[in-house]
């Protein structure tokens, strides 16, 4: 498992959906929000967590499609399906990898372009670690999309299709979380527990189900 989560850590950087290319993505959306609603630096403050989160969220989308590609060019995805070791744990550890060179990036990040876009220390504390805490339950989910998807040609579109819709729920955990940090006397500690949650919860339905999805793609 060691030896596989070290590989795909690898094949993930090197197919250009790794750090760079994310966190790159994730500074282009960032910047540009501020030709789009002004230079306004309170109204900046208050969206800034949002726009974060959102800009996180799509960077995440990025190489998602790539998640099972090269096993399947190179005809190791049937190894994968006849090996001894149960398919749900292959898949954690490749979702754990791509969460490392792309997901835990992106919440590192966090602080330099919450300077950007104006928020107070407390904001681009708490954004970042409800990044750090939400963003792995987004590679769970997209580890399903892209089994499903792994198949087609073109399969990039069709993943974020799926995939988006399903991420709401921790967007908008992630998103109450830090505004309840930020404007007191709203609780932080309830969306923040659900975004846990969350998490925790795709973290088991997620390897499950694209275990289950690859199974039925190869047949």
């Amino acid at each position: 498992m060691t030896a596989l989560f070290l590989r795909d850590l690898k094949l993930s950087v090197r197919a250009g959906g790794g750090a760079l290319i994310g966190i790159l993505f994730f500074l282009t959306i960032v910047a540009v929000v501020p030709f789009g609603v002004g230079p306004d630096l309170n109204l900046l403050s208050r969206i800034g967590p949002a726009i974060v989160w959102i800009s996180a969220l799509l960077a995440a989308l990025l190489g998602l499609d790539r998640l099972f590609q090269a096993e399947r060019d190179d005809g190791s995805l049937d190894l994968m399906l006849m090996h001894e070791t149960p398919l749900v744990i292959t898949v954690f550890v490749k979702c754990l990898a791509h969460w490392t060179a792309s997901g835990l990036p992106l919440a590192l990040a966090a602080p330099l372009l919450g300077v950007f876009m104006n928020m107070t220390e407390t904001a681009i504390g708490v954004t970042m670690l409800t990044l750090l805490v939400g963003s792995p339950a987004i590679t769970f989910i997209g580890a399903v999309g892209a089994a499903v998807a792994v198949a087609l040609p073109r399969g990039g579109l069709l993943v974020s299709i799926l995939v988006l819709p399903l991420t709401i729920p921790i967007l908008i955990f992630g998103v109450s979380a830090t505004y309840a940090a930020v404007h007191k006397p709203t609780p932080f500690l309830p969306p923040f527990l659900m975004l846990i949650a969350l998490t925790l919860f795709f973290a088991v339905i997620g390897p499950a189900a694209t275990a289950l999805a690859l199974r039925n793609t190869s047949d």
